[in-house]
């Protein structure tokens, strides 16, 4: 921390001269490209994330950052965790703190940062490294790049035309429309994430409220260069998938895709990305961000990444031994599973956390998580063979 001053301000604290030193930061910064790091995604987040804060680093009397942030119990996070898909310092490039002074900075006994870009993200910093999967349209826009990739990829793509097809075939003509805020499709979209997550053994993000409040303040925003809004299909008169993205210039981040499941044969959430895409390309949208990799599709449809950092920062103490015995008693059940393990506890727990406001409720998450971890476990345990 030498050489910093930090001061934790309130959200509304920075005032206009603060939010247009935050514009010209972030413009001159191409690794804060994504709409996460606008000044209104901070402002609208501010006003509905409990115990938000942004913290502002001055060096030699100059105001060189700003980190956006929120506290819940003994834990600082990115503001609007677990919503924040990209988070860091709002910096000049080569200016921002490291992550290990924003975590002295803020003075919590923990940071827990799932998507850090900036130095630390491609340095042998704290954590691991994670990436993010993209779309970046080239001169030819949408055509060129369904194009190159129905030519690289021709199988799958195939596949996709003749589901297309086949949805057609079986409920009427297809229909996407780009650019809705429409709180009632926004509810049906959330209900059908609420009834995804249990299934899929993942916390239930919108049971706390104040997460469905965010999504539904970003889409009501009348922003000149930004906002959110969702995508949907309707085969003959059913909607069958809906995607709410956040966008801002030339960047359009997939954010909350969800489609009928009795439908997945035919695919409805990719040709909605595709959709998606071919419209929102029309209106002058250049890169699409898909997120985290991993799901099968994503590599058949993006053509560029980012790396950034997964980590969590423990207080030298107590907390950082108990975090390395419970690593050491990972490690037991063998390196690779170990790792999967705590990589899957680690994000569940930091979801319940940033979500439930109150010890209770994050109690009673955590108990929830345990046991899904259990069934989890039980099910992928090797089988006792017979003498």
């Amino acid at each position: 921390m030498s050489g910093w001053e930090v001061d934790i301000v309130g959200v509304g604290a920075p005032g206009g001269a603060g939010w247009a030193d935050w514009r010209a930061m972030q413009a001159s910064n191409p690794a804060l490209d994504s709409p996460y790091f606008r000044p209104e995604f901070t402002q609208i987040a501010g006003r509905i994330s409990p115990r938000a804060a942004v913290a502002v680093f001055r060096r030699d009397g100059r105001t060189v950052g700003y980190f956006p942030h929120q506290r819940r119990g003994g834990s600082a996070q990115p503001l609007a965790a677990p919503m924040n898909d990209y988070h860091g310092v709002i910096a000049r490039p080569g200016e921002a703190p490291s992550l290990e002074a924003v975590a002295a900075a803020l003075g919590a006994p923990r940071l827990n940062v799932g998507a850090w870009v900036g130095s630390a993200a491609d340095a042998d910093g704290p954590g691991e490294p994670r990436r993010t999967v993209q779309v970046a349209l080239g001169e030819d826009g949408y055509d060129g790049w369904y194009a190159e990739r129905r030519a690289s990829q021709g199988k799958f793509f195939k596949d996709k035309e003749r589901a297309r097809r086949s949805m057609e075939a079986e409920l009427g003509s297809l229909r996407v429309e780009f650019g809705l805020r429409d709180a009632a499709l926004l509810d049906w979209l959330v209900a059908l994430k609420r009834d995804q997550y249990p299934r899929t053994g993942r916390h239930d993000i919108f049971a706390c409220g104040w997460t469905v409040e965010l999504l539904h303040a970003l889409m009501a925003a009348e922003e000149e260069d930004f906002g959110a809004s969702i995508a949907a299909l309707w085969a003959g008169e059913r909607l069958v998938a809906a995607e709410f993205s956040l966008h801002a210039g030339d960047q359009c981040h997939f954010w909350f895709p969800g489609y009928e499941p009795t439908l997945a044969r035919c695919s409805p959430g990719i040709l909605l990305s595709m959709d998606t895409m071919r419209l929102a390309s029309a209106q002058g949208f250049r890169t699409f961000d898909f997120g985290f990799e991993g799901e099968h599709y994503k590599k058949y449809f993006c053509n560029a990444s980012r790396t950034v950092r997964e980590a969590v920062i423990v207080r030298p103490g107590l907390g950082a031994a108990v975090s390395r015995a419970a690593a050491r008693a990972l490690d037991l059940a063998g390196r690779e599973r170990a790792e999967r393990l705590r990589g899957s506890v680690r994000r569940r727990w930091a979801a319940i956390e940033a979500c439930e406001t109150t010890p209770v409720d994050r109690l009673r998450g955590a108990v929830q998580a345990a046991g899904a971890a259990l069934a989890r476990t039980r099910r992928t345990s090797p089988r006792p063979v017979s003498a």
